[in-house]
This record gives C-alpha cells, structure tokens and sequence, in this order.
C-alpha cells in the first residue's frame, strides 16, 4: 500500500504520542520534500524529530513541479506537493486535514483521509480500542480544531459516547 501523508497527520499524532499508528496501519509512509521541511520548523512540535528517526516514514521528491505550482495558487507546499506525490506515485491514500486541499485532492480523484479517519480505522482493525480520549487530546494538547459536529459524527460512526456541547 502507497501512504503520502502530508505535515497535519504526521504532526498531530506525534503530539498526542501516537504516531505509531501510522506504521501499524500502513506499514511504510512518504512525505515529500516540503512536509519534512514543515515538519522541521521549530515552530512545529516532535514531528520532524520523528521524521528523521523513523525508518518508516521515507522522503520522496516530487518528480513534475507543474503540478506543484498549479495547486500552490491555493495550498500551501506541503499540502501541494502531497497532492502532487500521491498523483504520482498513484498511491493508495493521502493522508491531509486542511479543508481545501482535501476537495482538491477529492477532485482529482486521490483516495484520502484525516487524522481522524486514522483513528477509526485503527479503532476498526482493533489497534485503539476507543477513540475520544485521543480526540480530546487533539483538541487540547495538539490545539487541533474540531466541530463539535464532526466529532460527535465521528464518535457516533464508532460507537462511543457523544461529546457534551461545548466541548468541541
């Protein structure tokens, strides 16, 4: 299986201690250029100290930078040159968050998810055995934004309690 993931899955897992995920799920993932760079900005938290220390997480150039310049006429280059790498490795699934690029990627017909389809597909092939404590954590170590929407349709679609009203 071809994993790309782009800064935000890589990031965010690493701040709630949960990066292995990743390697349990897909075995092997390629970041391009631009997220390793992202990754090891020191505004960043431990993702590019993983980066580096992995073996499992590869770093792949973008061969044709077209693409890349048409998507950063709206992405930033991580996310763009993620796009452009899943394009063409053909890969299986694009790890991305950022809104926008998630219907770019959806309009050129990369298989995609985020974080927090990570995390129920990890709850589905029984590697968490629940969810909303690492959701939580996004929310309150990582300082990831959710709507309370999505995390109570996220909670419900895995089977766990419902978050109280202000929480997300």
């Amino acid at each position: 299986m071809i994993v790309v993931s782009d800064t935000s899955a890589i990031n965010n897992l690493t701040a709630i201690g949960q990066l292995i995920l990743l390697k349990q799920l897909y075995g092997t993932v390629i970041i391009p250029e631009a997220v390793y760079q992202e990754l090891n900005k020191p505004t960043v938290s431990a993702g590019g100290k993983e980066a580096k220390d992995y073996d499992w997480i590869k770093v792949q150039s973008v061969g044709d930078r077209t693409i890349v310049e048409n998507l950063l006429k709206s992405l930033d280059s991580g996310e763009s040159e993620a796009i452009a790498l899943a394009i063409e490795l053909n890969a299986d699934l694009l790890l991305l968050d950022e809104q926008s690029a998630r219907r770019l990627a959806t309009q050129k017909g990369i298989n995609r998810t985020g974080i927090l389809g990570v995390l129920m597909e990890a709850k589905a092939q029984g590697i968490l055995s629940e969810i909303r404590p690492l959701i939580e954590q996004l929310r309150n170590q990582a300082d990831f934004w959710l709507s309370e929407a999505l995390c109570n349709y996220v909670l419900q679609k895995a089977g766990e309690a419902l978050l109280k009203e202000d929480y997300c």
